[in-house]
């Protein structure tokens, strides 16, 4: 009789228990993933242990989920795959969450440890270097070749995941040493506690000492104070310098929308970078200035810059800078208390009449130039999905027109609400994200909005969205192609090529999986959408629309 498959009651421990119970003692309750061959010892050893296992239908979505749970965790997101194709499948996603900072920490199988060294031995998934897929996409790559080293590589993988900037990391492990049996005591206690990335005084002091002196200090404040929850920190400064504040497209809620001193997320706008450039002194949060913070690289600074970013590789990458490496929560931090002590509050301003009232009529000079470009759809349509969203709710947005929208115009109201994957710019990012955010939080509605096109990469996850019972209404405007690469390719060609899309009936298509749905109407969205969002578990809303873009300020820069 064969002992190769071990029944229940003859199970002993393996190298893939010692992956879920190292998971476990780093404080994981939940993981991602999709099962294969090389893996199955792995997902064998979820079954006893406390881990919650939510499996999507593609691993490229798995991979999205992920990224929004560790997103909106502000913690790692384990993702579990298998060997070759399925491991291969989640770059594009890990690629979104090394651009938008998000602590997934993928776990993939290898062939057994007789194939590994690029000799070709004609295993099912075999690649000749397989970590080599990932070394130009995550923060690190790491392996484990023996049962013993699992908990070790576990842990190295899990601190490197959520030392800042967080990122994604690639932990993979032999077929067979994920099933050789282990005879050791369970893992019960790991530390991949990370080292916090502390700003030197020195810089700190001449920081503060720019900014205290600055007649006309702006702020403009990227992903990297979301992901390191220094929202607190970025008002307290604001305050005592009155510098107005500009968020990235990442960076979305870190700053109140309304505040006297927002000038809100307008960076796609000639307005706002002219005033970006004339701040005499620039402090630069969690950004690395790239190509949409910096409308399109069209932004030069006639003051001086300071910039504060995680991500060494940003440091001055664009600009030149008073660059300070340092975890943008406690950078701020240590500025709000240095800025405090030299008495910010009675620096006088070269803004006239006044902060307030120069951030004011910059918004009204773009809400102006907007008006004039008979744009009332799309605007009507921005509204009412934020009429529709309960304040309280996130939202999940693919790559499509009425996200560019949203980059610039929608208000989140409140931090960490606002997920994009504008980082990395795949197709396919809003509705397993949503999927992910749904699975961090079950109590609140979640909302993805996808076009037609992005919609056909992750329609399969209808059927999670249905399995798991889990609140997302997603939104698909449907106008029959690429839309925003029709835009593109008109203005620059004169006509567009690839981009018109035979599509299926997605009210049929989402009833089809059990999903309740409704095509809708510009008028009737706010209350079609309102009601979705609503009512318990998925649903699908449809808005057959032709949306257009503002037109952009930076080709004649």
């Amino acid at each position: 009789m064969s002992t190769t498959h071990p029944t229940a009651n003859q199970h002993r421990r393996n190298g893939g228990d010692l992956v879920v119970e190292s998971l476990a003692a780093l404080g994981a309750s939940t993981v991602f993933g999709l099962p294969g061959q090389h893996a199955l010892g792995v997902f064998d050893a979820l079954r006893r242990s406390a881990l919650r296992y939510v499996g999507l239908r593609v691993e490229n979505n798995a991979g999205f989920a992920a990224d929004a749970y560790a997103r909106t965790t502000h913690g790692v997101a384990p993702l579990l795959v298998s060997t070759g194709p399925g491991a291969l499948m989640t770059l594009a996603a890990l690629q979104e969450a090394a651009a938008g900072s998000a602590a997934v920490l993928a776990i993939g199988s290898q062939v057994p440890l007789a194939g590994i060294g690029g000799g070709r031995h004609g295993y099912l998934h075999e690649l000749t270097d397989q970590s080599a897929s990932f070394r130009g996409v995550v923060k690190s790559v790491h392996t484990a070749r023996t049962a013993s080293q699992i908990p070790s590589a576990v842990a190295a993988a899990w601190e490197s995941a959520l030392s800042a900037p967080h990122g994604p990391v690639w932990l993979e492990i032999p077929q067979d040493v994920l099933l050789a049996e282990v005879d050791v005591p369970p893992v019960t206690e790991l530390d991949a506690t990370p080292r916090e990335l502390m700003p030197r005084p020195e810089l700190i002091a001449a920081a503060a000492d720019r900014l205290t002196q600055a007649g006309r200090p702006v702020i403009l404040a990227g992903g990297g104070v979301v992901r390191a929850g220094a929202e607190a920190e970025l008002l307290a400064l604001a305050e005592q310098l009155r510098a107005p504040v500009v968020t990235t497209f990442g960076g979305k809620g870190a700053f109140p929308w309304e505040h006297p001193l927002s000038l809100q997320s307008w960076l796609e706008d000639r307005y706002t970078t002219a005033f970006l450039e004339d701040a005499d002194t620039l402090l630069v949060v969690g950004s690395g200035l790239g190509e949409l913070s910096s409308n399109y690289h069209t932004f030069r600074p006639r003051g001086r810059v300071v910039q504060i970013e995680a991500d060494l590789g940003k440091l001055e990458s664009n600009h030149a800078a008073l660059g300070i490496h340092a975890d943008a929560r406690t950078a701020l931090a240590a500025l709000v208390k240095e800025v405090g002590e030299r008495d910010a509050g009675g620096v006088g301003t070269a803004y006239a009449p006044t902060p307030e009232a120069a951030v004011s009529d910059l918004l009204a000079r773009v809400r102006d130039r907007i008006a004039g470009q008979r744009l009332d759809l799309e605007q009507q349509v921005l509204a009412s999905v934020r009429d529709a969203l309960p304040d309280g709710a996130v939202s999940c947005w693919d790559m499509t027109i009425l996200a560019y929208w949203a980059w610039s115009a929608f208000d989140p109201r409140r931090t960490n609400a606002l997920h994009s994957a504008q980082g990395a710019g795949g197709l396919g990012y809003g509705f397993p994200a949503a999927l992910g955010v749904a699975v961090a939080d079950p109590a609140r509605p979640v909302l993805a909005v996808s076009g037609d096109g992005g919609a056909m990469y992750s329609i399969a996850e209808l059927a999670t969205a249905r399995q798991y019972d889990l609140p997302v209404t997603w939104l698909i405007v449907d106008d029959g192609g690429y839309g925003i690469l029709r835009e593109y390719m008109t203005d620059a060609f004169g006509e567009a090529t690839a981009t018109e899309l035979t599509r299926p009936d997605f009210v049929a298509l989402a009833e089809s999986f059990g999903v309740p749905a409704v095509r809708t109407s510009p008028e009737r969205l706010r209350t079609d959408l309102a009601a979705a969002l609503a009512a318990p578990g998925p649903s699908v809303v449809v808005l057959p629309a032709h949306l257009r873009m503002f037109a952009p300020t930076h080709l004649n820069s």
